[in-house]
C-alpha cells in the first residue's frame, strides 16, 4: 500500500514538472527562453520545453496590430484649433528587440504616435491639412518607424482617419464652397451666352442675305403656338404680304424648275 501511494506520488511530481515543462508556441508567436535572466534563444512555433524554475518563456506576438490613436487637439501653421485622430498598424519583425529593448512596445508605439502627429499636422496649414492627407500620413509613418525600428517593430501605414473643425470654420468654409460653386456657374453661363451670341450673328448674316429666310421662322414660331389649340392669332397686314411674298417665291421657284 505504501508503494503504491509512493508512485502515485511521483507521478503527480512528474506531472507537474511537465506541465511547468511544455509549452506551446502559436503560429503567430515567437518564443524567446529567460534562462536566470539571461536570454539563451528564440523557440520557433510548435511544442517547446523549458526547465521549470530555471526558464521563462515570453511570446511576442507578430500579427498586425490595429492601434487608434486618439484625437488630439492640435493649432495649424495659420492658427486653426483642430481635433485630429489617426490609427497606426505596425508589427513585431525581432521578437529579441521587442522583448530585451523596450519594456512595453504597445504603449511606446502608441505614445509616440500621439507625439508624432501632433508635431507633423502643426506644420501645415488648414488647407494643406485637408487636402494633402496622404503626404501627412506617409510622413508620419516614417517617422514613427524611425523610432521603432530599433525596438524590432515595423509601422507599416498611419491614417488620418478624422480631422474635427470649430463650428466657425466650418461655417466658413462652407461659404467659400457655395462662392466657388457659384463662380464656375456664372463661368459656365457666360460661355454659353458668348456660344449663343455666335450662333445669333450667324443667322442675323443668314437671314441679312434671305429675308424669306426671316418670313418662314415667323411662320414657324406661329405653327408652334397654334399647336397648343387656346390661343388667338391676329395675322398683322405686313405678315400677310410677306405670306404673299413667299407664295410669289414658291411659285417662281417652281416656274423655274420647269422651265430646266
Amino acid at each position: 500500500m505504501v508503494d503504491y501511494v509512493t508512485l502515485t506520488f511521483i507521478g503527480i511530481i512528474i506531472l507537474i514538472i511537465l506541465g511547468l515543462s511544455i509549452r506551446i508556441v502559436n503560429q503567430y508567436e515567437r518564443g524567446v527562453v529567460f534562462r536566470l535572466g539571461k536570454v539563451i534563444g528564440i523557440k520557433e512555433p510548435g511544442l517547446r520545453l523549458i526547465i521549470p524554475l530555471v526558464d521563462r518563456m515570453v511570446k511576442p506576438s507578430l500579427r498586425i496590430v490595429t492601434m487608434p490613436i486618439p484625437a488630439q487637439k492640435i493649432i495649424t501653421q495659420d492658427n486653426v484649433t483642430i481635433d485630429v485622430a489617426a490609427v497606426a498598424y505596425f508589427k513585431v519583425t525581432d521578437a529579441y528587440k521587442a522583448v530585451v529593448e523596450i519594456e512595453n512596445y504597445n504603449r511606446a508605439v502608441n505614445q509616440i504616435a500621439q507625439t508624432t502627429l501632433r508635431s507633423v499636422v502643426g506644420k501645415y496649414a488648414l488647407d494643406e491639412i485637408l487636402s494633402e492627407t496622404q503626404k501627412l500620413n506617409q510622413s508620419m509613418q516614417e517617422i514613427i518607424d524611425t523610432h521603432s525600428e530599433p525596438w524590432g517593430i515595423k509601422v507599416t501605414t498611419v491614417e488620418i482617419k478624422d480631422i474635427k473643425l470649430p463650428d466657425s470654420m466650418q461655417r466658413a468654409i462652407a461659404l467659400q464652397a457655395e462662392a466657388e460653386r457659384e463662380k464656375r456657374a456664372k463661368i459656365i453661363s457666360a460661355e454659353g451666352e458668348y456660344l449663343a451670341a455666335g450662333k445669333l450673328g450667324d443667322a442675323a448674316d443668314i437671314i441679312t442675305e434671305h429675308p424669306v429666310a426671316l418670313q418662314l421662322r415667323i411662320m414657324q414660331v406661329l405653327s408652334n403656338i397654334a399647336a397648343e389649340k387656346n390661343s388667338t392669332i391676329v395675322f398683322p397686314a405686313q405678315l400677310l404680304n410677306s405670306i404673299r411674298d413667299i407664295k410669289d417665291f414658291m411659285t417662281s421657284e417652281v416656274g423655274d424648275i420647269e422651265k430646266k
